[in-house]
Order: C-alpha cells, then structure tokens, then sequence
C-alpha cells in the first residue's frame, strides 16, 4: 500500500495533542482518517510567532488533519477535501465560469441530439423534394406580369393560390429562394450533426480490438459453436485465409472484416455536404444570360451576362467578344427542322481569335468557365432584289400562331411611304423557316414559292422579285455555374459511399477455453450469408488440425 497522504485542511494553531476521532470512512479509492488537535483558547500562534485571537465563548479551537491513502478527487477545490465540523459533507464552490460553460455543454448537447434526429432529417428532406417539385411546376425567372397574368387575385388557382404565393417567399426563383436555401443549410446541419454524434462514435468503437474473457459472453452472439481438439492459432490461419484482421491476446482472439462498410455511412454523409454545397454556390454564384443574333453580328459576353446571386463575381473572360460566322439548319424530309448549327468563333481584348467552333443542340461550347449553348433560332432577315435594284435587307417579324410551329412574315412597298398615305400597297412574304418563302401580291392574293438558294426570280404586279438569301438568327444561351464541378464529385463519391456502405462489418470473438475453442459471432448485414460463411469456415479447422497432424507423423516416422 503506498503511503499515505496527508492534507492539511484548516492551518492549526500550535497542537496540544491528537485523538483519532473516527474509524477509516469508505472511499472508492482511498481510505481516511480524521485527527483533531486541541489548542489551548488563546494560546494560538501563528507561522511567524503572532498571536491569533480566539473567539469568545470557544472552549477550544478544534483543527483536523485528514489522511488519504490516495489523493482526493481533483475536483475539490484546492485538490483537499474540506469536511466542516460537526459531521457535514464538504463544500464545493463551482466558478461562474464553470457553471456557464457546464450550461453551454449541455445546451450544445441537447441541440445536437434535436439536430440528429432520423425524423426530423427525413422531414428536411422531404420538403426539399416537395419544394424541387414545385419549382419544375411553377415557370422560372418570368417577369412579374407573368405571374399577374397567370395567378390573379380575382381568380385564384385551386381557389387560393395567387402570384403572392408565388412572388413573396421568392418561389419564381425556388432554387435560389430563402426558403429552399434554407431547407438545405437545416439538413446540411442535421447531416454534420449525425455524423458527429452517432457515426463518429461508431467508428471508433468498431475499431478497438474487443478480446474476451468470458466464453458464456460469446455464446450469446449471433453465432455460436464450438471446436473440441482445436486451437485459436488454427482459427486464426483459417480466417486470415478468408480476408479477416486476426489479433490475438492470451488465449482470446478478435478478428474482423468489412471496416470500409462502418466508414461509408460517413462518405455518404459527406457526399451529400458536397452536393447541397454545390447546389448553393450555383444558386447564390452564377451568372446566366440569352441573346439572339442574326448572323455575320457580334456580342461581347458580359453585356448578356445577368448575375444570380450575392456570391456572383464576374471574371476576366466576360471580356470576350463572340461572332457569329454562319448560322444554317438541316431538314428532315418531311420539311420539319431536324438541327441548326451556329459557327462562333470567339476573340479576346486584342481582337485575336482564341476559339472557335460551331456548336448545335447538346453540343454546346465551353470556354474558361462560361459555356454557350444552342437552344432556338430565328429568321433575322430577307435579302431581296426588285427590278435589279438591291439587295434589299427586309427584317423579318415573328407572327403569333397557336401552338409551337414558328412563322415569319415582311412586306415590300410597291409605293414610296408616305405618312399621308397610310395604307401602302405591296407584296407579302412568310417563311416557317429558311428554305423557302410564299410570296402574296398587293391584293393578298397567292403568287408563288421561292426557295432563297434558286435564284428564280417571280413578277408580282409587274414588278421582278429576286430572293437573294435567308439571314438567319442564332438563340444562345450562356451561364457560368460554379458549382457544378462540386455537384459532379459529390454524386460520384454519393454513388461510391453507397456500394462500399453495403459492405458487412463482421466480427468474430474466440477463447481457448482446454482443448476447445468457443467460437462467436456478429455481423451488421447479410445476417443469413454470414452464418453461411462461420459454418463454412469452421469446417476447415477440423481438416487443418488433421493436416498439421499429418506433417508431426511424417516428421517422426523420418525420424
């Protein structure tokens, strides 16, 4: 027994004499005596020889030494354990500073355990989807008179919807709404939550090396058996050859695979972080724009680009200017548009050509950080000659039709405009599309077709019209996004952490307890195939054991 140690707990007078006034108190780690010594009233003095006054009505000033046979516990102030006369349990006097971080801790508890909860995150994610689902429902980034327009107050969708349930919480923009931005800084903290107060810890446990004593202990586990005339160096070489970590202790093992499988749950939490991540920063730090242009025209990126949060920077490569060098479809037989094509080519500051290609549907063009892709055309223009005279540039104007088909009208005065004369006769010209025009005299009267690439000329009222060319206009839409690439890397990890997370952590515990081994088990998935597997492997021993048997017999026999 170490000796013991002494605290002196209240600074005595000069002692008279000692008397142990109590049996050794229990203690779960030390035991304790108390001694008390009796000082004559008055006759105090203290380290330095003054005299210290006793107050009146004591007959004697009693002072205490307490022996430990170990140090108290270090949370008593002072490192003593400090007991009042007359029998009453010690003091502690906790800090203010104590007491609010002890406060602090427990609320940080409380909110994580609120946080990781299972409801509560499917709840989250639920209404995310609810949310992702509306906003595939509700038209997007529209202007405020669509919305008027399509939701009135005086007649309500569904009797209670207007453009107020749509415009207020911002769900014209839902993926960049406070609301749904919200929703997902909610689940991203229960997902951080989780992982730190239940996946974390599960980790760790699983991997500790857990050796046994108790041979009834793993009698309990999933699996059970037992091996007569065996050891647990044959167990052992027998997992080891089935991909188990073996680790032995005395006549206990432990071995375990599958530890991938307790860290994917982790990936797959993390995975998710980075998808909602990247989903935020294409929210919050995008920059889109769209432009249509005729072709042989020019625009510079940055003045089509419109910012889509508070996290959008622009970069240097707004800079860029984009041509348009040719823009042409391609036709089914039937006369329908099968794909159009836009030639671009794209210079920096110095007016030198740094890319070019030409980009059609789902073939889009990206360069540093910006794409721009091909998703309509137009018909900008008519080249016309009349009489000789020309060419003629006639803008050409979409016309309303119901439905999704496209048409394209001018008009040609056959007289000087005169605003005097309002009505000026001349011939009509519509187009569906640019590879072939009807034309319509003054009278509105059908006059013929002509394809721009025949170079036929047609007399409309005397008057020889000749088609030059069909200018076309290219639809553009640009974006930078961000978050993308972070979106991208979050699914494949998603998808990676998903197969590994179906990975089985098994665990298997053995005692040599004489000449049998008892042998148990556990596994967190896949419970039946790894029933399969222990009954498998254990049948192996017998014929190791009968092996090695085999060897010391030949080896003696030689001998």
């Amino acid at each position: 027994m170490p000796s013991p140690t002494s605290y002196l707990l209240l600074n005595p007078s000069k002692p008279s004499s000692f008397r142990r006034l109590s049996a050794p108190a229990p203690h779960r780690h030390a035991r304790r005596f108390h001694v008390s010594c009796d000082a004559p009233r008055g006759s105090g003095r203290s380290g330095g020889g003054r005299r210290e006054a006793i107050p009146a009505g004591a007959s004697k000033a009693k002072k205490q030494i307490v022996f430990f046979d170990a140090a108290p516990p270090v949370s008593q102030e002072g490192g003593a354990a400090v007991e009042k006369a007359g029998g009453e349990k010690p003091t502690t006097k906790v800090g203010s500073g104590n007491a609010a971080l002890a406060l602090v801790r427990r609320a940080t508890k409380r909110t994580l355990a609120v946080l990781s909860n299972l409801p509560l995150a499917i709840s989250e994610m639920f209404a995310i989807a609810a949310l992702m689902a509306l906003g595939t429902v509700i038209d997007q980034g529209e202007a405020p008179s669509y919305y008027f327009e399509k939701f009135p107050e005086d007649n309500p969708v569904f009797g209670f919807i207007t453009w107020r349930w749509i415009l207020t919480p911002g769900f014209d923009h839902m993926f960049s709404s406070p609301v749904f931005l919200g929703l997902l800084a909610l689940l991203a903290t229960s997902l951080m939550a989780c992982t730190y107060t239940t996946q974390l810890p599960m980790v760790k446990v699983a991997r500790r090396w857990s050796f046994t004593h108790s041979g009834e202990r793993i009698r309990k586990q999933e699996f059970a058996d037992s091996l007569p005339r065996a050891s647990i160096q044959d167990l052992g070489v027998i997992l080891m050859g089935a991909g188990y970590e073996v680790f032995t202790k005395g006549p206990s093992l432990y071995a375990f695979k599958g530890l991938a499988g307790r860290y994917a749950p982790i990936g797959v939490h993390l995975a998710m972080l980075f998808i909602m991540a990247g989903a935020t920063l294409s929210a919050t730090g995008s920059f889109k724009g769209s432009v249509d242009v005729p072709q042989g025209l020019n625009f510079v990126i940055g003045d089509v680009m419109k910012p889509r949060g508070v996290l959008s920077v622009a970069p240097d490569v707004f800079n860029t200017e984009v041509h348009v060098n040719r823009f042409y479809m391609e036709y089914y037989d039937s006369g329908e548009v099968s794909q159009f094509y836009s030639d671009l080519s794209l210079f920096n500051l110095d007016g030198k050509e740094v890319m070019r290609k030409t980009i059609k549907v789902n073939d889009p063009l990206r360069y540093g950080g910006i794409t721009i892709y091909q998703t309509d055309w137009g018909f900008s223009a008519l080249q016309v000659k009349k009489n000789g005279e020309g060419p003629f540039n006639l803008a050409m104007a979409p016309l309303k039709l119901n439905g999704d088909k496209k048409l394209f009208g001018t008009f040609l005065p056959l007289e000087d405009v005169d605003s005097s004369n309002p009505n000026v006769k001349g011939i009509s010209m519509l187009a569906r599309d640019l590879q072939s025009i009807v034309l319509y005299d003054q009278e509105g009267k059908f006059v013929g077709v002509r394809r721009p690439s025949s170079k036929l000329p047609i007399e409309i009222n005397g008057n020889e019209i000749l088609i030059e060319d069909a200018i076309g206009s290219t639809g553009l839409d640009l974006k930078t996004d961000p978050g993308v690439p972070i979106v991208y890397a979050g699914f494949g990890a998603l998808m990676l952490t998903t197969c590994i997370s179906y990975l089985s952590h098994s665990q298997i515990w053995a005692l040599q307890d004489g000449s049998t081994v008892v042998v148990g088990g556990k596994t967190n998935r896949a419970k039946l195939e790894f029933s399969e597997e222990m009954n498998r492997l254990l049948d192996k021993v017998p014929e190791l054991i009968s092996a090695d048997e085999n060897v010391l017999d030949t080896k003696s026999t030689a001998t």
